[in-house]
């Protein structure tokens, strides 16, 4: 006769997991009732000031600063990244040697020179080293002012960062797939636009939103050209309400938006490239599979022979 045999199953039971999560639960709620009921945080005169249209214009300022110096910085990037990875060892050294040098000054230094260029020179001509052609001069303080300033320079030294971030994604393809596309006889520049580049983007996309997010709260260094962007428009107010608190917890959450808002951007441009990958794999796979099914029902052909 046969016994039937009931068998218990018992969940896995993670005890340092739930403690875990009651402590960091307790630790967030602390700080939540820290910074909600504490009147000294002076929640009213955030509420007052966040969307006070002096604050809107300077977060204007900021985005837009992100927006140029990002894309400037894209192609000036770009073609350093080029420059570097090319065979010409001129053109090499000179891209290694500007991304040493931008990488290595701070901001706010790169800033404070431009900003007192005209001190150092009075025009910029265009003509010939060493002679004295000369097709064009323009007064340099008529050139850079504050906004002009904040974007050469920002576009400067991110501009450093974004060659290496591209370089590294046309490093990280496979040499044999620079062979193939060669090999289809396509112009260098299509056999880049079509083919390498496409597979350097999965390499270069989080890094390179990364730096633009870095380039978002780093227009808070140009407070030094006394330009009204956020956080130097943030910090007139204060100075003169004496509301310091309040008043950086409004930047602090503009740029909270502003990093939030790119991360959102970067999450659904990596799954829109992931869902194009997958689809011409699959695509790839079908036109194989289907390929191969067709050589195996295609019949032989009969050959017939005549007869002498």
């Amino acid at each position: 006769m046969k016994t039937t045999e009931t068998i218990k199953v018992v969940p896995a039971r993670y005890p340092l997991r739930t403690a875990g999560a009651i402590v960091a639960l307790f630790v967030l709620a602390t700080l939540v009732q820290s910074v909600a009921f504490n009147p000294r945080w002076e929640w009213g005169v955030f509420a007052r000031w966040f969307f006070d249209p002096v604050i809107v214009s300077g977060l204007g300022q900021t985005l837009l600063l992100t927006l140029i110096g990002t894309l400037l910085s894209i192609v000036f990037g770009g073609l350093l990244a080029l420059a570097r990875l090319s065979s010409s060892w001129l053109l090499n050294s000179l891209a290694w040697g500007y991304i040493w040098l931008f990488r290595s000054l701070p901001l706010i230094v790169v800033l404070i020179i431009l900003y007192n260029f005209s001190y150092l020179y009075d025009t910029l001509a265009i003509g010939i080293p060493f002679t004295g052609v000369q097709w064009g001069n323009f007064a340099t303080i008529n050139v850079l002012g504050q906004f002009s300033t904040a974007v050469v320079g920002l576009t400067l030294v991110q501009s450093a960062y974004t060659a290496e971030i591209i370089r590294g994604g046309f490093l990280g393809v496979d040499h044999g797939q620079y062979e193939a596309a060669a090999a289809l006889g396509l112009p260098a520049w299509r056999r880049t636009l079509r083919i390498i580049l496409p597979q350097a983007l999965r390499t270069i996309l989080p890094a390179g939103f990364n730096e633009i997010i870095s380039l978002a709260k780093g227009t808070a260094m140009v407070y030094v050209l006394a330009m009204p962007e956020l956080f130097y428009t943030i910090q007139m107010i204060y100075n003169r309400t004496q509301e310091v608190i309040p008043l950086l917890m409004v930047g602090a959450v503009w740029y909270l938006v502003i990093t939030s808002v790119l991360s959102f951007i970067q999450h659904l441009v990596e799954r829109a490239l992931a869902r194009s990958e997958r689809r011409s794999a699959i695509n790839t796979a079908r036109v194989s599979r289907a390929e191969k099914r067709r050589r195996q029902i295609s019949p032989q052909e009969t050959v017939h022979v005549p007869l002498a």
